[in-house]
């Protein structure tokens, strides 16, 4: 860590897991502001707005502004706005609804261009049936991320990978594009802004098949805590040359600077 200028920080089982936060997680945020290292919060959970997402850090003593947080709704309304997409339909939270309004985005139940699929804890029988119907018709899919767990004190939950299985089985339908980590783009520009070298970038998070493979994908170096979804046993199944090889594993935020 003594090289590095900036840390993007994954949320769910690296800096808190539900509403408790990682012992030692504050306290590392600390050494990062003490040793003059930039520090971004990453996550791909799509059910929170920022505002929500910025509010929830607060709650928990951390300082942080809507600058410091980097969503995979992000990613995604730029994909949709690089790709001409107007109207959609979302399978999606309300904050989720809010920041897509806030882009431009028209929600449109009727004749979506696209549906959107995000990490949706509001998920009820008529917006799965809905979104079938449009999916059956031709309509393409985007989803905001792959995770396929969310990660819980008490073990993981479904998450957007989960219900693109399920339309999957029920339709046939794949997303065209899956945003959000491990696409590198969800760091790669805060990095080229801020007139960073990637290889004095650090991601940090819990899971190989995201963070890890993104901080490949991006240059950046992988450290891997092992406080939410990854084991020492999954990184051992890896082959030597596996994108999600991390560069450096510890047991949580705690160990690091």
């Amino acid at each position: 860590m003594e090289d590095i200028d900036a840390v993007f920080l994954d949320l769910d089982g690296t800096i808190y897991l539900g509403e408790d936060l990682i012992e030692g997680a504050l306290e590392f945020l600390n050494r990062c502001d003490k040793n003059g290292i930039k520090r971004f919060f990453l996550s791909n959970n799509s059910s929170k707005s920022v505002e929500q997402y910025v509010a929830k850090l607060q709650k928990l003593g951390i300082p942080a502004m809507k600058s410091d947080v980097l969503l995979s709704t992000h990613d995604l309304i730029s994909w949709l706005h690089a790709f001409d997409y107007d109207r959609i339909y979302l399978v999606g939270t309300i904050g989720m609804q809010d920041m897509l309004q806030d882009a431009g985005l028209t929600i449109d139940a009727g004749d979506p261009e696209i549906v959107v699929l995000g990490y949706d804890t509001e998920i009820n029988y008529d917006k799965i049936s809905t979104a079938s119907i449009h999916l059956h018709n031709g309509v393409p899919l985007v989803a905001s991320h792959p995770d396929m767990v969310c990660p819980s004190p008490d073990g993981g939950l479904p998450d957007t990978g989960a219900y693109m299985a399920l339309f999957e089985a029920t339709t046939g339908v794949r997303p065209i594009h899956v945003c959000g980590k491990p696409q590198p783009g969800m760091i790669r520009h805060k990095i080229e802004e801020l007139k960073l070298l990637p290889e004095r970038c650090a991601m940090i998070g819990d899971r190989l098949y995201t963070d890890m493979a993104m901080a490949t994908r991006a240059g950046v170096k992988g450290i891997l805590v092992l406080s939410g979804e990854a084991t020492r046993k999954d990184v051992e199944a890896l082959g030597p040359d596996a994108e999600q090889m991390p560069t450096l594993i510890v047991n949580s935020v705690a160990d690091l600077l």
